[in-house]
């Protein structure tokens, strides 16, 4: 027997050449044929994983709401200290330019107005 006409050998430069694609044939790998897999599972399987994710994605959501909750208490909490701060320093700067006992009467004044506008 020849060497091209050998079918070991045959096999074997068939084989070393399976990734490269052959002129004619198609490229493609084989697939298998579509098999829906919603109607294999039970019902109550499916109903009892549903609500397992439900009450994880409740549980997410309250605590993504209690973080946000810390993150605007914290907001508010810097957001008032600078108001404190720069409230404190606009009346030492009056301070310096007026008398003690008016710059008491107009922070009294301003604290009046504050509370008659919330």
């Amino acid at each position: 027997m020849s060497a091209l006409t050998d079918p070991s050998l045959l096999k074997l430069v068939q084989k070393s050449h399976a990734n490269t694609p052959t002129p004619g044939k198609q490229w493609h790998t084989p697939r298998a044929a579509f098999r829906p897999t919603r109607s294999l599972t039970s019902y109550s399987k499916r109903l009892s994983t549903q609500k397992s994710t439900t009450a994880t994605k409740t549980k997410e959501r309250e605590m993504k709401a209690e973080k946000e909750e810390e993150r605007q208490k914290r907001i508010t909490n810097i957001r008032e200290r600078r108001e404190k701060k720069a409230e404190k320093e606009r009346f030492e700067k009056m301070a310096e330019k007026m008398h003690a006992k008016r710059v008491e009467r107009v922070r009294r004044r301003e604290k009046r107005n504050k509370l008659l506008k919330s």
